[in-house]
């Protein structure tokens, strides 16, 4: 599996539980060349999650999958006690929407690592990094900003 070439098939192969459509192939292409790719409409620029054929504000059928900075800071969290298994996570584990940087609203799911639960709050200034050594993987996460 060479970065950058991935086929369909690949992709597909990579996450063999998971729904893959059209509208959301290129979303999983992307974690697995460590690219969070969310859709930007390439008309009136704004972006949308989840992914869909459209633009949500303009209707435009233009859309592009973009890497987006990383950058963002925690709009919620939660602490998971209990749950399904997840392969790689141990709890308690903390699970927090990340509103993107690139525009109010735009929220991603992400696990929140590299930091004490009773230090995570709100509007915590976080940052993208990868999970590698999770089965199905890698999973995008956030840590707490270095700046």
């Amino acid at each position: 599996m060479t970065v950058g070439t991935l086929t369909d098939g690949e992709v597909f192969d990579a996450f063999p539980g998971v729904v893959l459509t059209h509208d959301n192939i290129a979303h999983y292409r992307g974690l697995l060349e460590r690219k969070l790719l969310i859709n930007r409409c390439d008309d009136c620029g704004f972006w949308s999650r989840p992914p869909r054929p459209l633009c949500p504000e303009c209707w435009s059928r233009s859309v592009t999958p973009t890497a987006v900075s990383g950058k963002g800071t925690i709009f919620y969290y939660t602490v998971m006690y209990q749950g399904r298994e997840l392969p790689g996570f141990e709890y308690p584990h903390l699970i927090a929407g990340v509103e993107l940087a690139e525009q109010e609203g735009l929220r991603y799911l992400a696990p929140i690592v590299n930091v004490a639960h009773d230090d995570v709050r709100e509007g915590l200034p976080v940052e993208l990094v990868w999970l590698e050594d999770i089965p199905g993987g890698p999973v995008a996460a956030f840590q707490p900003s270095a700046s």
